[in-house]
């Protein structure tokens, strides 16, 4: 890496934007300088918090020669207008999951920092926690035979206040999607990051336990994947009080079982001596505790994801959550609320 320091901009200040501060304070090569939002009373005590200064809009933060990297942190189906305005301006973009709420926004975002010439990526944090490393290594050696079946479950809970205080959350413009796009959208990705592409999707959804939303608080998705595995995808924010996310990989040689950052179940018909040390190991931090508080949530993962982004930038090489990798997972959203609102089964 070069000795270079790269100036980070934050455009939103609402809660996940303390999370970027954060990670951007715990990142080497990395220095917080601006700050902007719609409100500006709250842009400077966001400022004075995080030690940046406080811009009166996005275009004044942009042409700052001493930003370097936008971190945009605005409601979901605003993440394209600072996209582009990022790319006009010669700017890196590191955004917030999801990267935008249609695949048509999001390659727009691609295409623009194509034509840039500056780095577009998506905060995926999830990806960084340790207990995915035995996971991919297990894949990578071909320990779980052929793959069957693969699951995602996130039984979250969010209040009424959640919803209908807010001015976005859960809002077809904004949010994009309920359940799946808001939250449980990280889970999706880890499906997507891990295993062959969905082949077709079948699914329901339902605002059972939040009347009045226009999006999902509950949904319930089956998948095909290329291979012939076949997959589930459950995520709600009306199971009170809560209940930690789960991934579930099976195949005919091996079965593991990720509940929030542990691994629970790490069995293979291979055994192997190392295999036991890492079941029920803490092998994270800050990947739990969203189930019903996501203020509650650490930033480590965050901090993790903005390190391998600055050393991306600082080293020339590819940075792993691109564009194209963060589509994906936006594109299998898309398909389930597609084949809800049809009733059949739509292949990607």
């Amino acid at each position: 890496m070069s000795e270079r320091t790269y100036g980070f901009a934050i455009v939103g200040t609402g809660l996940i934007a303390k999370f970027h501060a954060r990670a951007v304070g715990d990142t080497p090569g990395a220095r917080l300088v601006a700050v902007c939002g719609r409100d500006r009373a709250r842009a400077e005590a966001f400022a004075a918090e995080f030690g940046c200064a406080a811009c009166d809009s996005l275009e004044t933060m942009l042409a700052r020669p001493d930003v370097d990297v936008l971190t945009v942190a605005t409601p979901s189906g605003a993440h394209l207008e600072a996209a582009l305005a990022a790319a006009r301006a010669g700017k890196h973009v590191l955004c917030e999951k999801p990267l935008e709420i249609t695949t048509e926004r999001i390659d727009a975002m691609i295409e623009a920092h194509r034509v840039a010439g500056t780095r577009l990526g998506c905060i995926f944090q999830m990806r960084y926690m340790s207990a995915l490393q035995p996971i991919r290594e297990a894949l990578r050696a071909g320990r779980f035979g052929r793959l069957t079946y693969a699951g995602a479950y996130v039984p979250w809970w969010r209040s009424d206040d959640y919803y209908f205080a807010s001015s976005w959350h859960g809002t077809k413009v904004w949010d994009g999607g309920g359940a799946l796009m808001n939250q449980s959208v990280h889970m999706i990705d880890l499906l997507c990051d891990l295993l062959p592409p969905v082949e077709s999707v079948s699914a329901v959804v339902s605002s059972v336990g939040h009347p009045g939303i226009e999006t999902e608080d509950a949904a319930a998705a089956a998948l095909l994947f290329q291979g012939g595995a076949v997959g589930v995808i459950h995520g709600t924010t009306s199971a009170w009080p809560g209940q930690p996310k789960r991934l579930e990989l099976s195949g005919t040689g091996g079965t593991v079982v990720l509940v929030d950052e542990r691994l629970t179940v790490f069995e293979f018909r291979d055994k192997r001596p190392e295999d036991a040390a890492v079941v029920g190991a803490a092998v994270s931090a800050g990947a739990g505790h969203g189930v019903n508080n996501p203020g509650a949530m650490s930033h480590a993962l965050h901090a993790a994801c903005f390190r391998d982004f600055t050393e991306a930038l600082a080293s020339g090489r590819a940075f792993g959550i691109d564009g194209a990798s963060a589509r994906r997972s936006v594109a299998l959203i898309r398909a389930i609320y597609d084949s809800a609102s049809d009733g059949c089964r739509v292949r990607l």
